[in-house]
């Protein structure tokens, strides 16, 4: 095990009716006008947009909308939002909606104090200060941004993708009321699902030893985020079993799941790849390259993906090598039985882009810590994942 070093400031505050209080929060914090920040319209239809506002108005916060966050966020919207921030002088964030909101939300915080390209931050050509204070207020769970500090970004005119994060970007405070994604389409909660379970995998296949605790850890969020969305395929409506998923998202990515071990997150830095060309939704891309990448890298730690069948599926056999290969079958044969799709061709994905997607993820260098991943290792993963 690895040493560390924790902290997580985000205050979450989680359950059924605490919507209600974010305007009470704010106004506790001091903050008296806000940016508010969404996607496309699914706030209106599940009723949070009106609970926010009803919330705002109620203790006096004042606030500036901004609507429109792709579910790929873009660097044009980043731009336009810190525009309008900077015009308005507002105080803080208000990021309504799921990863690709707060994502957005965070860059902007830190850019509204620089006057450049916010794409600086992600080249490392500059590094923030200060950002202004986000308040989260989720209606997906899946990429854990509630309470992380962490934001993906595309690129549009260069096709990048990247992931960036400062500790200054964490929200001050994020509200998860599990109640709220009972109107999810069938499609995202299969999607936050696989997000949240690759978001386990990348620290539990990280190639770290000594781990057990941690292994503890992440295989219970795994049997939880399993065990829930199964639930709710059937049910939708299932509040326990949509807290139990809401939460395990939260946990695979605040840090905790992560702490003493080395990440690998190859894995999302080739599916970045994918999503950036062909604009698909994140956690689909997840489903697709995950179980490739398990099966090109699987002989660099044997024990581990031998654990992982035993632990989660029941899988024993004498041969470790054979019961990690049956145990990526099984996950494949998971991701099926939710209606994930497990190969490029089902999202009409050819070899077309392949080798230049590969030299794409690349761009910032090898990729992984369980395998160290060239340009050619990413380009024979998308071969497996045809």
């Amino acid at each position: 095990m690895l040493n560390f070093d924790f902290h997580n400031p985000t205050r979450l505050v989680f359950g059924q009716g605490t919507i209600k209080d974010l305007g009470k929060y704010i106004k506790e914090y001091g903050d008296k006008k806000v940016l508010l920040l969404y996607g496309k319209g699914s706030i209106f239809k599940n009723g949070v947009y009106d609970e926010v506002v009803s919330s705002l108005k109620e203790h006096g916060i004042e606030y500036v909308e901004m609507d429109g966050v792709k579910p790929n966020p873009v660097l044009s919207k980043v731009i336009e939002t810190v525009d309008l921030m900077k015009r308005e002088k507002v105080d803080a964030i208000v990021a309504v909606g799921g990863g690709s909101v707060l994502d957005t939300s965070k860059i902007s915080a830190a850019a509204y104090y620089y006057d450049g390209n916010p794409w600086d931050f992600y080249e490392g050509k500059v590094y923030p200060e200060k950002a202004l204070p986000i308040y989260g207020v989720l209606t997906i769970s899946a990429t854990g941004s509630e309470m992380n500090s962490g934001g993906v970004i595309t690129n549009e005119e260069e096709k990048k993708k990247w992931g960036w994060g400062s500790k200054y970007t964490y929200p001050r405070l994020s509200i998860v009321d599990p109640s709220v994604q009972k109107s999810l389409p069938r499609n995202q909660t299969v999607n936050g699902a696989v997000d949240t379970l690759t978001h386990v995998f990348e620290a539990y296949f990280g190639g770290t030893s000594g781990t057990l605790m941690q292994d503890e850890f992440s295989e219970g969020i795994i049997r939880t985020t399993m065990a829930s969305v199964k639930v709710l395929l059937e049910n939708p409506e299932d509040y326990e079993a949509r807290a139990n998923l809401a939460w395990a998202a939260t946990l695979a990515l605040n840090g905790l799941n992560g702490l003493g071990r080395r990440g690998d997150w190859a894995s999302h830095s080739i599916e970045h790849s994918v999503s950036a060309y062909y604009d698909i939704a994140h956690g689909e891309g997840l489903s697709i390259v995950m179980p490739a990448w398990m099966k090109y890298v699987y002989k660099n730690d044997v024990e581990k993906f031998a654990r992982f069948g035993e632990k989660i599926f029941g899988i024993v056999k004498e041969d470790k090598g054979e019961q990690a290969l049956a145990a990526i079958e099984a996950y494949k044969e998971f991701l099926r039985s939710i209606g994930a799709p497990v190969s490029l061709s089902e999202r009409n994905i050819g070899e077309e882009h392949l080798k230049e997607m590969a030299e794409n993820a690349v761009l910032r260098g090898p990729l992984g810590s369980l395998m160290k991943l060239q340009a050619e290792d990413v380009y024979e993963i998308y071969k497996l994942a045809l």
